[in-house]
């Protein structure tokens, strides 16, 4: 690996890491792992006080990347108002797809499954897992919105929440 190719991310760059969605590069630090030392972004998940140290040569590989294009973010909305497809097959092998496109980092996924399992008033309950799994897309979803476009995560919300409510309602 040559030395010039140095990472693309900065401190105080906001970041997507896959199985957690954004966060914030608070810094680059060294460490000494096992005898090797190791250069690691430290990332600040604020909502979550968490923070993950990564190791900056496995940061890509790893899945992490920049915050979306504002092209991507409007494909998402697109995506939103789309019609929910819903597969016939069993929830659980459902709820698994969800979560591996949760988790993928893919904004576009992401909003997928928020479409996807959306309910508007008028419709069925969601089951428990239902939720909280249209609850975490909606989070990663709305959160990466709000990074973009400049941190409200209000404004954000509302964005994504006007979307979904002008769809045509999806047929029972």
């Amino acid at each position: 690996m040559s030395k010039s190719k140095k990472s693309e991310f900065r401190p105080n760059d906001y970041v997507v890491y896959p199985a957690h969605g954004v966060g914030q590069i608070v810094s680059i630090e060294e460490q000494e792992i096992a005898g090797i030392t190791l250069e690691l972004f430290v990332i600040s998940f604020e909502k979550d006080k968490m923070t993950l140290r990564v190791p900056t040569h496995k940061a890509t590989e790893i899945g992490m990347r920049s915050l979306s294009s504002p092209d991507v973010v409007s494909q998402a909305m697109k995506t939103l108002k789309g019609k929910a497809k819903v597969k016939r097959a069993m929830w659980s092998r459902r709820a698994q797809e969800y979560e591996q496109k949760i988790n993928s980092g893919d904004l576009i996924a992401i909003a997928e499954v928020v479409r996807d399992l959306h309910r508007a008033d008028d419709q069925r309950e969601q089951s428990y897992s239902e939720r909280q799994l249209y609850e975490a897309a909606l989070e990663r979803l709305t959160r990466e919105v709000a990074a973009t476009s400049g941190g409200d995560e209000l404004a954000a919300a509302k964005q994504v929440g006007d979307v979904l409510t002008s769809r045509a309602p999806a047929a029972a």
